[in-house]
Order: C-alpha cells, then sequence, then structure tokens
C-alpha cells in the first residue's frame, strides 16, 4: 500500500473533550503508555498523528489531520488550521490542563534535508518512527516522529511531522497535567 502525505496546506489541529473512533484514522505506528492512572495513546497516521489521553472517566485527543479528513464537530474543543505558529490552553473539569504549541514551518531545502535524515537516523533509536513512501518527486518520503516523555502527573508528547514536497515541518507539543 502506498503511504504518501496530503499537502501541508490541508492540514488542521483539533482537540476532542471525547475518544474518536480509530477506523477514522489509517494507523501507521502506534504506541499505549500507563502511568500514574493515565493512559495515553499515540497513533502516526497518514497525515500527522492522534493523541487519545484518558484518566477516570475523562478522555482528551488532539488530531493532527487533512482538512478534508471527516471527523465529528461534538465536543470539539479546538480547531485551527496550521500556518505559523500557535500555542493553546484548555483548563478542563476537574483541574486537567492541556497545553499545546504547534506550527508550521517552511524550511530552506537544504536544512529541511539535513533536518529529515537527521530525524531519520535519531528516531529509530528513540520514540515513534514511521518513515511514508515517496510522492515521487523527490527520492526521499516524508517522516514521522513521536517523543512521549511520562511522569506521574504528567504526559508530554512532542511530534515532528515532515513535508518533502513542500519543504516543511509539522511541530507540535503537547503537555496534559493532572492537578
Amino acid at each position: 500500500m502506498l503511504t504518501v502525505r496530503p499537502k501541508v496546506a490541508e492540514l488542521t489541529f483539533q482537540l476532542y473533550g471525547r475518544p474518536l473512533h480509530p477506523e477514522l484514522f489509517q494507523i501507521y505506528k502506534s504506541r499505549r503508555i500507563e502511568r500514574g492512572g493515565y493512559w495515553a495513546k499515540v497513533d502516526i497516521t497518514g497525515a500527522g498523528h492522534v493523541i487519545t489521553w484518558h484518566y477516570q472517566g475523562f478522555t482528551l485527543t488532539e488530531v493532527a489531520a487533512a482538512a478534508h479528513h471527516p471527523l465529528p464537530k461534538r465536543r470539539r474543543l479546538l480547531f485551527h488550521r496550521l500556518g505559523g505558529e500557535r500555542k493553546e490552553q484548555v483548563e478542563c473539569r476537574g483541574g486537567i490542563v492541556y497545553q499545546t504549541t504547534f506550527q508550521l514551518e517552511p524550511a530552506d531545502p537544504a536544512i529541511f534535508w539535513m533536518f529529515q535524515e537527521e530525524l531519520a537516523r535519531e528516531g529509530d533509536r528513540r520514540g515513534l518512527l514511521h518513515r511514508f513512501d515517496s510522492s515521487g518527486r523527490l527520492a526521499m518520503g516524508a517522516l514521522s516522529y513521536v517523543n512521549i516523555e511520562t511522569r506521574s502527573r504528567s504526559v508530554l508528547v512532542q511530534a515532528f511531522h515532515t513535508f518533502p514536497d513542500d519543504s516543511a515541518i509539522v511541530k507540535s507539543q503537547s503537555l496534559i497535567r493532572l492537578p
């Protein structure tokens, strides 16, 4: 199966106060962690990622996906098209705090390829890495890398998604803290 990314201009960043059905996404790599009474599942998808975090009956789901991807609107807490840099904070019930920073970073092609090669080299050793097929225009396909750091009262997820056809990198860092 060919696994090529959509155009970077089509991407959105969304947060839900509910779980989303896994069958809504083409999942290429996945990891689940449990710590301090919460669990988190991180999936690398065709356009980006899905992070599902659950604690005592409360769920947050972060999605980086294509704008045309059919996702529900019910209990959607954030919706932004990717472009530039953005910071958000959502205070949830029970004192749970979600903070995120995400950005679309166009890069000079030489810098982009250095970053892409470094990510390919280091990503296999730490975190979750998926290599996408080339779109045919360039020799190397896109990469998605997700790093998860857990503490007993928080989880930090850093994600990097490359888009070789656009010489662009999508970076996100999300922190979910218990009170």
